[in-house]
């Protein structure tokens, strides 16, 4: 029998059975081995997605698995390969597509949002999205290089150079991520997060965190840069607070790179955009050289995944671990476990 989590309704997720079919032209299937829960599952678990998500929906797009058969007219990909699936499906005629933007195509497919995911011990994708996994690369650490190409493309749109100070606001896995990607491009990097637990994560990974609770978090800065202000700074928390933080930490010229996804619209200070002439850049996704840097970033241990990792259940309990992370504070980021092997251990 193959298990899938489904979402049915809010606060609701289910391990039933999922139907299973040969791959077909161009599509292969996978055997997820590893599933990272992220910000957005959650938003659809809360029900803050259902104009979106058609139901009951298999959830999971941060994976890492091997492949199990491929469909015709596949060329490149055996039985056996390790790979990651980055889970974009674009229609490549839309006006996006034409000027050469295909992860934000207008008509975009995100797989395991708006089509069904890999939180299931199979998984059929198209061959196109495969990403290569080095052999040597653990399948635990390897589900979360797609948030680390998140942090690849975030650190790419705000233009981060050698030297420049640089402030995430926001200390959770993908803000950690940031910092760390942003460290590795030379960097002097500093992250502003509330809770206790991921301040002491992200200092035993060599940041410098500042609690804005406690914290003058914009006099730090000052005191930082010689009055100057950071170069760049990510909004990561998704809270009005944030915004506010880091539109106040920016130098003049400094450049703002949205991250976090807000749910309602947001007071931001326009009169100082206006007096240090600052520059705001959107970020969201990823393309494939984004992918393919992340891989090697988390290959070559850049980005110490296992050290952010807080737990790895198997899929029968992934409707709890949805639970655990409502929290949010006290992990950093929970790995479902979708091997056979797994699931029988765990019955």
């Amino acid at each position: 029998m193959t298990l899938a989590v489904r979402y049915t309704a809010a606060r609701t997720l289910d391990t039933a059975s999922a139907e299973t079919r040969s791959p077909g032209p161009g599509e292969v299937e996978l055997a997820p081995a590893y599933v990272g829960i992220c910000g957005t599952d959650l938003h659809i678990f809360h029900g803050d997605m259902d104009a979106r998500v058609g139901m009951p929906a298999v959830l999971g797009h941060e994976m890492s698995g091997r492949v199990i058969r491929v469909g015709p007219d596949v060329e490149g990909w055996q039985p056996g390969d390790a790979v990651t699936v980055m889970p974009l499906r674009w229609d490549d005629s839309c006006p996006a597509c034409r000027a050469g933007h295909q992860h934000i195509c207008q008509h975009l497919d995100f797989i395991g949002i708006d089509s069904p995911g890999a939180m299931q011990q199979r998984w059929l994708v198209p061959a196109s999205t495969l990403i290569r996994l080095p052999e040597s690369l653990a399948l635990d650490r390897a589900a979360l290089v797609e948030p680390t190409a998140v942090a690849v493309h975030d650190v790419g749109r705000a233009g981060v150079r050698q030297g420049e100070k640089v402030v995430v606001v926001g200390g959770g896995p993908v803000g950690v991520l940031i910092a760390l990607v942003a460290r590795a491009t030379g960097a002097d990097v500093r992250v502003a997060e509330l809770s206790a637990h991921r301040r002491l994560l992200a200092e035993e990974l060599g940041l410098t965190v500042w609690n804005p609770a406690d914290d003058d978090v914009p006099a730090l800065v000052r005191q930082w840069t010689g009055d100057a202000g950071a170069d760049v700074a990510f909004e990561v928390s998704g809270a009005a607070g944030g915004v506010d933080t880091a539109v106040d930490v920016l130098g003049v010229r400094g450049r703002l790179c949205l991250v976090a996804i807000h749910p309602r619209p947001r007071e931001v200070n326009l009169h100082r955009f206006f007096w240090r002439e600052l520059t705001l850049v959107g970020a969201r996704l990823y393309d494939r050289s984004d992918f393919e840097k992340a891989v090697g970033l988390v290959a070559d241990g850049t980005i110490p995944a296992e050290r952010l990792i807080s737990k790895v259940v198997p899929l029968t309990q992934a409707p709890a671990a949805f639970e655990a992370l409502e929290g949010g504070g006290d992990v950093m980021k929970i790995l479902v476990d979708c091997t056979d092997d797994a699931q029988g251990a765990a019955v």
